[in-house]
């Protein structure tokens, strides 16, 4: 059955499929550009570790315990496309995706926990991990480019329950919690406004065949990253 979040992924890996469709700026002059192909690329093998790895299903709930980042963003879609449903703060969940994964994400809580290194060149973790937490950057190389779902998601399960305890199903998901934005927008999405604003407003854009620009707190905005970037919309 097709979800509104496979139906985005349809679109994003065919049409304009060299187009930048997510670019980041991160601390430290990075810079990371996904094409609409490499978008659905990472966004099928992390769909595909999320299953595979992780035994999620239509239904298992992601706690993103993240920043507003492109990988984030990334395992968003994964679950989304999934049939997943993501949740943040303090929200119950089976599985929890979260840059700080000290001894405490892993003492019975979740059924997994999946630990994201954040800098953009990161090929694993830093240093050693808690038994049972399993390395986002160093696992999701290995799975397939093609996500097939082992079970048929469905519209009506919840696809994101908000911080302010606001749910959207997966049927509402384009509808209800994407903010609209213009057609074929280059969209300037501030990171620190946090990640539930960045996912909303990121999905908006790729709703309207636009593309994001994902830019850190520690990044200044200049007028010469708004022309470089040809950002026409924040």
């Amino acid at each position: 059955m097709s979800i509104p979040a496979i139906e985005l992924m349809t679109a994003l890996r065919s049409g304009q499929s060299t187009s930048p469709r997510l670019t980041w700026y991160g601390p430290g002059s990075e810079r990371v550009e996904l094409s609409g192909r490499v978008l659905d690329n990472w966004v099928a093998k992390t769909s595909n570790l999320l299953q595979d790895e992780l035994d999620a299903e239509p239904g298992t709930r992601l706690r993103l315990d993240l920043p507003a980042h492109w990988k984030s963003l990334i395992l968003a879609l994964a679950a989304w496309q999934l049939g997943m449903e993501i949740v943040f703060d303090d929200a119950e969940a089976e599985l929890l995706a979260t840059g700080d994964p000290g001894p405490g994400a892993a003492q019975g809580a979740f059924d997994a926990v999946l630990a994201v290194a954040l800098p953009a060149l990161a090929m694993r973790w830093p240093g050693e991990l808690p038994t049972g937490v399993v390395d986002y950057a160093a696992e999701v190389r290995s799975h397939g480019d093609v996500f097939m779902p082992h079970v048929d998601p469905e519209a009506s399960r919840r696809a994101v329950l908000g911080a302010a305890g606001t749910a959207h199903t997966h049927g509402e998901l384009l509808d209800g919690f994407a903010a609209a934005q213009g057609e074929g927008v280059r969209l300037l999405v501030a990171a620190g406004d946090g990640l539930e604003p960045a996912l909303a407003r990121a999905l908006g854009a790729w709703r309207s065949d636009g593309s994001v620009v994902l830019v850190h707190p520690a990044v200044v905005v200049t007028e010469k990253l708004l022309a470089d970037e040809r950002v026409n919309g924040s």
